[in-house]
């Protein structure tokens, strides 16, 4: 059962994505997409086509804003099956889609849903100015707990002059006028490429990480994942390994080192992520050319009984939306897609209650290792 979205003379149905997860308590949208509409049907009458949206999560913008012909620029493969959802239950037509390691499109206007990553953030606004005419705005939303003067900051350093409209249902617009004369800074850099020691369990492996604007712990490697690489498995060569979401693709960099001839796909929902995967492989183990890289939802495009180790660290929100549904959907695709005995392990963090959720699922659950913070599990496909 979808979502009623009305706004002025808007009516749509839309999901989330997947549209089958049970948080139905979750729109599709929020006072910051409903701005952004606002601001296009006054501001912009005349459909200045293409319209490019950027961010827009579940297609809500995509949908209510048809009519401009807009063009979506995301990083994120899940928010473009979402909009494709929401536009075909909504008999509307298919819009172009780029992904975030592609060029920004060209566009006549810009309607921008802020990220949470700062760095992408810039990221994205430089990309952008390098097509927005001097004088032009950019129009940006948010809501208004996440409209600080560092954010501001940003779009002044990035873009030029800006400035933030009265909240409206806790969301805001920010304007910022592209000044062509203005320099733009040097830091950061993109894509950041910064070394980092991967703690193996008989040495520390030190390794240049490529990580591009949008990958999760960007100039330093995450805490979760030192603890998971401290009680990784050994892996025989010719084993099928998959490192669902990838990010860098750290686990696969760690597992190759110690066997180079095991085959790991590499595999987020992130562009940019699986982008950054590729490139640190061939950076560091240009012969492993048994190796894979695949944009996708979760492993839904995994055939069944295909892998022998799955290994995850698997995130507990959506955005901003604290939900499980995620995890839950990569356990019931890693059972799919384990061969008979194959192995999935988990690093989260110990108030989860993964362990419960991977005994439910899998019929037993092997508790690995613990600290204050994490611990790791692993799973066995039975029959």
């Amino acid at each position: 059962m979808s979502s009623q979205f009305t706004l002025d003379q808007i009516q749509l149905q839309l999901d989330r994505y997947p549209p089958e997860q049970k948080t139905r308590s979750l729109q599709a949208w929020d006072a910051a997409d409903e701005l952004l509409i606002r601001y296009a049907q006054q501001q912009l009458p005349n459909h200045q086509n293409p319209l490019l949206l950027v961010n827009d999560l579940f297609g809500t913008l995509a949908c209510a804003l048809h009519a401009w012909q807009p063009v979506q620029w995301s990083d994120s493969y899940l928010s473009q099956l979402a909009t494709q959802h929401n536009l075909q239950q909504n008999d509307l037509p298919a819009v172009k889609q780029v992904a975030s390691t592609e060029p920004c499109p060209a566009f006549n206007a810009v309607l921008l849903k802020l990220p949470g990553n700062h760095s992408f953030l810039r990221y994205q606004l430089r990309q952008i100015k390098q097509q927005l005419p001097d004088g032009a705005s950019l129009i940006a939303a948010a809501k208004a707990k996440d409209i600080h003067a560092n954010l501001l900051q940003i779009f002044a350093e990035e873009i030029g002059p800006v400035s933030a409209s009265l909240t409206e249902k806790k969301c805001r617009l920010i304007t910022a006028i592209c000044d062509k004369n203005q320099t733009v800074p040097k830091n950061p850099e993109f894509p950041l490429v910064w070394p980092v020691e991967l703690p193996l369990q008989d040495q520390t492996l030190t390794l240049d990480i490529v990580n591009h604007a949008n990958v999760f712990a960007r100039e330093q490697l995450d805490i979760g994942a030192r603890f998971f690489l401290q009680h990784l498995p050994s892996v025989q060569p010719g084993q099928r390994v998959i490192d669902l979401g990838c990010g860098n693709g750290v686990i696969g960099l760690a597992l190759l080192a110690a066997e180079p001839q095991v085959q790991i796909l590499f595999c987020d929902e992130s562009y940019m992520a699986v982008q950054s995967s590729r490139e640190n492989v061939n950076r560091h183990f240009p012969a492993a050319n048994q190796c894979e890289f695949l944009v996708d939802d979760s492993m839904s495009q995994q055939p069944d009984l295909s892998a022998d180790y799955i290994f995850c660290n698997p995130p507990f929100h959506q955005q901003q939306a604290v939900t499980d549904h995620i995890a839950w959907q990569m356990f019931a695709d890693a059972r799919r897609v384990l061969k008979i005995g194959g192995r999935l392990r988990i690093v989260c963090n110990r108030h989860l209650g993964y362990g419960e959720k991977l005994t439910r699922l899998f019929g037993g659950c092997i508790h690995v290792a613990s600290n204050a913070k994490f611990s790791v599990f692993e799973a066995i496909r039975r029959k």
